[in-house]
């Protein structure tokens, strides 16, 4: 490890001084630094400066610390801490940017974007590419090009005449020319003095540029205002036409200010309402009690087979609006239910020549488990889905339409967008549901948009949905986050938000710890941090004996979003508390004299299953009401039940007296039921009342069917047995089917499943965070291969190669120098290629050397191991020290 005292010379050597606790803040940080793992630490550094690892790590920055590495990159190379400072607080000084700068500038250090000690700052090269001003990329601090950047391309004469102009003394050259007009520029009474003797009219035109864009254009004569700014350096021509604002002018003019707007704090959120926490729990329990009866619902409308497969995957327009109407919903909302059950792994396609979408063998297994797991099992498939039902409609990047079930509907932030949001909920008091427009304004300051702000803003919309989502699932009740929702994140569950105590506490916007005294929190990286790369700064700005603002006093013990263990038992969790609220189901109905039943409340699946068949819904909500009709009572009949069974069925099932009119409406569908008989000729019709048979073939409904008769008690069709079957029951009649022995043939409803099918999987937002045990392994090796690329070597070594190079020695040489290492006891270093071909270097303390082998103990492995020797590319002696 490097000497503390000896500042780094490069990003290496600065991750070498690090400790391991550190070095695994940064694998976790900046996961992608770890696939895969890099032999050392110079690997790990050159790896952590590439554009696409830097743009994402910027990618992942709150407002604050983004700005602060923006300050940087306009800022010299190295900067002290002093002139970071000032480019953020301006001259006047800003007391909490002053508290929140050490926690920025800690994240930027701890994902290794800048290194260095306080005096000497220095962003990483891609990153102050990335972030640096140019007229290809503005950078958001709205400044220019410095004043030597700008007049590169000058000519000496010309930057000679601009000298002379600002009064100063003529120098010998461009370069002590251009360094004497920028030590003007930055020395603010001199400045000052410089712009005071300008007309009115040249300080308007500088006022225009000073917060950007800094770049202007003038005509090829410009005006006596323009002028004198370009003959005192004030705007540097760029291009024919186009005139720059330098740097330091602009700083001068802003009062030092890198931004216009500083913002070391993250907005509150705000609560819209409060609700005693009794009536949001009660809410998002009926509502979580609906949800699961919708998804019930579509999958019994699916139960026989849903709708069929697009060639192109998912669900048509035309099936979704089926659907919809079926579940007496919206369309995007029924899109929502769907994906939800596709997510759970209840529903998916059968796989057939003639593909359908249909239920799974997990739906069945799902309804018989209590209703509170069932609505776990939901809630969890929601919270970490990557799909997202709100882009059904939209179109994709080759303007397709996404359609339900649909490729194309993944986004692998969601996961994250959604637990942020309800872990913003958690933070507000008991009972407070937020306002719309906080919520989005926080995570916009967690995660800004880098470029120019545009309309597609895919968090805020992943934001809008999940609040819409949460209150459709019952997460939430009343737009504030309920008792089970709050334990479904993982949360402390009692006292909501439990508030954080202790002056400067504070969270920092990479998910790291929560400082200070009181934090509650149930992983590193509590509340505020989470997995969005944004928390809450600089509360430390506040003293001693000041009161912490609303939105800052009430602090979830919720971390970022939890592992699939962690998940699971939250989710039972949440189920316990659920379950008390949910309402127990009924085994009764209220009989009524109009053929109505009505049911007070959820019924016992016995019991609804038998009403479906033996009575038609008539309308939905607090109390469901069921209609008795011909038609449904002959539909009972056909699926075997018998007159007898049905009186049996309502009399022990009804809390009222079996009305008279639905018994004789029962005892006469009966009666007639199954007095005419279908079969399969073609078709035909038997029946013993022959004048039965005179009256259908008198019937001119019946000319369709084109009957004839047989015999006095048979007709026989041109139709199919079902087309004749449901032709008579449309006429009034009551037939039965029956098979070739003349049996009456049961009809009951098969189930259509799916093959076992597994739930499908979330897409990835990058690399998975690696856990304790692969980042203990990963440090482990990427140490063990740096102590072997950086032990000294015997500088008169013949095997000494060049920087990063495996030693290179002949097959006697490396036998001879192994076997007197034995003797002696010393280390050596080699070069050796596994049985995949990757090479590495290690140092090893040779113990035996036979049989084409040399047993040693492994330093950078701690352990020890057997080499081939023939796999040893050569082997050099440790210096002495």
């Amino acid at each position: 490890m490097s000497n503390p005292a000896v500042p780094p010379r490069s990003l290496a050597e600065a991750l070498r001084a690090r400790d391991d606790d550190s070095l695994a803040a940064l694998l976790r940080a900046r996961p992608d630094l770890i696939t895969p793992v890099p032999t050392d630490l110079t690997q790990l550094a050159t790896r952590a400066g590439t554009r696409a690892s830097v743009v994402r790590a910027l990618e992942r920055l709150d407002r604050f610390a983004l700005q602060t590495a923006e300050a940087l990159a306009v800022a010299a190379d190295p900067a002290p801490y002093g002139e970071l400072l000032a480019l953020l607080t301006g001259d006047g000084g800003d007391p909490a940017v002053s508290a929140a700068l050490p926690r920025a500038l800690g994240t930027l250090r701890e994902q290794a974007l800048v290194w260095g000690d306080d005096d000497r700052l220095r962003l990483v090269r891609t990153a102050r590419e990335l972030l640096a001003p140019s007229p290809q990329h503005p950078s958001p601090t709205g400044l220019g090009p410095t004043v030597q950047e700008a007049t590169a391309g000058m000519s000496p004469g010309r930057i000679q005449d601009i000298v002379t102009a600002a009064g100063l003394g003529s120098t010998h050259d461009a370069v002590s020319a251009v360094a004497s007009l920028t030590a003007l520029f930055t020395d603010r009474k001199r400045m000052s003095a410089l712009l005071d003797g300008l007309p009115e009219e040249s300080r308007e035109v500088l006022s225009r540029l000073v917060w950007g864009p800094p770049y202007g254009q003038v005509t090829a004569d410009p005006a006596a205002r323009l002028r004198r700014l370009l003959d005192l350096g004030l705007l540097v021509p760029t291009a024919p036409g186009t005139v720059v604002l330098p740097r330091e002018v602009a700083l001068h003019l802003r009062g030092g200010r890198a931004h216009r707007e500083v913002e070391p704090l993250p907005p509150g959120v705000e609560p819209a309402a409060t609700h005693r926490p009794q009536v949001v729990d009660a809410t998002a329990a009926g509502q979580a009690y609906t949800a699961l009866a919708t998804v019930e619902e579509l999958l019994k409308d699916w139960d026989e087979g849903g709708p069929a497969v697009l060639r192109a995957g998912g669900l048509s327009v035309r099936d979704l609006k089926r659907t919809a109407v079926a579940l007496d919903v919206a369309e995007p909302v029924a899109a929502f239910w769907v994906e939800l059950a596709y997510a759970a792994g209840l529903l998916a396609s059968d796989g057939e020549a003639d593909e359908r979408y249909a239920a799974t063998p997990a739906h069945d297994e799902w309804l018989e488990r209590p209703p509170a797991e069932r609505w776990a099992r939901l809630a969890e498939a929601w919270l970490t889905a990557t799909r997202v039902s709100g882009l059904v409609g939209g179109r994709d990047a080759k303007d397709r339409t996404l359609s339900t079930l649909g490729p194309g509907l993944d986004r692998s932030a969601a996961p994250e967008v959604r637990h942020r949001v309800l872990t913003l909920l958690a933070g507000l008091p008991e009972g407070a549901s937020p306002t719309r427009e906080s919520v989005l304004a926080r995570l916009r300051w967690e995660r800004p948009l880098r470029g120019p702000q545009r309309e597609d803003d895919l968090r805020s919309r992943l934001a809008e949905w999940t609040l819409a989502e949460a209150e459709l699932l019952g997460v939430t009740g009343r737009g504030a986050l309920a008792g089970h929702g709050r334990a479904l994140l993982g949360a402390a569950v009692g006292k909501a938000g439990a508030a954080v105590s202790g002056t400067g506490a504070a969270v920092s916007g990479t998910g790291a710890a929560v400082s200070g005294t009181g934090a509650a929190g149930s992983k590193a990286g509590a509340a505020g941090g989470g997995a969005s790369g944004g928390g809450v700064q600089g509360l430390g700005a506040q003293g001693p004996g000041d009161k912490l603002p609303v939105h800052h006093q009430h602090r979830p013990a919720v971390a970022e979003p939890l592992s699939p263990a962690e998940q699971a038992t939250a989710s039972a969790a949440a189920a316990r508390l659920l379950a008390p609220l949910l309402p127990e189901p009924l085994d009764h109905v209220l009989l009524q004299a109009d053929l109505t039943a009505v049911a007070p409340g959820p019924l016992q699946r016995s019991l609804a299953e038998v009403l479906d068949v033996l009575a038609d819904v008539e309308s939905k909500g607090g109390a469901t009401v069921y209609r008795f009709t011909p038609g449904s009572v002959r539909r009972a009949l056909d699926a075997g039940q018998s007159a007898s069974d049905l009186h049996a069925f309502l009399a022990a099932h009804a809390r009222t007296p079996v009305p008279q009119p639905l018994t004789y409406l029962i005892d006469d569908v009966a009666r007639r039921h199954g007095h005419l008989r279908v079969g399969a000729a073609s078709a035909y019709v038997r029946c013993d009342d022959d004048a039965l048979l005179n009256e259908i073939l008198a019937d001119k409904r019946a000319s369709g069917l084109r009957l004839r008769r047989l015999a006095p008690t048979v007709l026989a069709a041109q139709a199919d047995p079902a087309s004749l079957l449901e032709g008579l029951r449309a006429m009034g009649f009551a037939p039965a089917a029956e098979s070739a022995e003349g049996d009456v043939l049961i009809t009951r409803a098969h189930a259509h499943r799916t093959p076992p099918r597994t739930p499908p999987e979330p897409v990835p937002d990058g690399p998975p965070v690696p856990d304790a045990t692969l980042l203990s392994a990963a440090i482990r090796a990427i140490r063990a291969g740096d102590l072997a690329s950086t032990t000294p070597r015997r500088h008169g070594d013949q095997a000494r190669p060049a920087t990063g190079e495996l030693p290179r020695t002949s097959s006697a040489e490396t036998l001879a120098t192994m076997q007197a290492a034995v003797l002696t006891g010393e280390a050596l270093w080699i070069g050796y290629v596994n049985a995949e071909g990757a090479a590495s270097q290690r140092v090893i303390a040779p113990i035996r050397v036979e049989g084409g082998f040399v047993t040693a103990y492994d330093h950078t492995a701690d352990e020890v191991r057997t080499y081939p020797l023939h796999r040893v590319t050569g082997v050099a002696e440790l210096a002495e020290d």
